[in-house]
């Protein structure tokens, strides 16, 4: 049994303008060390959609790839769920 050590996320698109590529915007919470508030962070990762299912405000899972582009090392493994 194969153990998958590429690293997964979960976003939601906020770009689909290019062919093939969607940007995702992935939030990460945690508490501040010192002052015990929640802080909220987000990145923005360029992946791959083949076949241009991906539309904007879809959440979707992300993975690590070998590169497809300058600045695309992600593609997208599933949505999980469409946006209205």
């Amino acid at each position: 049994m194969a153990i998958e050590r590429r690293v997964k996320k979960i976003g939601t698109v906020v770009s689909d303008k290019m062919d093939k590529s969607v940007v995702v915007r992935v939030e990460k919470q945690f508490m501040h060390p010192l002052y015990k508030k929640v802080v909220r962070k987000h990145k923005k990762f360029m992946a791959h959609d083949e076949e241009n299912n991906c539309h904007e405000g879809d959440i979707v899972e992300i993975r690590e790839c070998a590169p497809h582009s300058r600045q695309k090392r992600w593609e997208i493994i599933r949505i999980v769920e469409r946006s209205k």
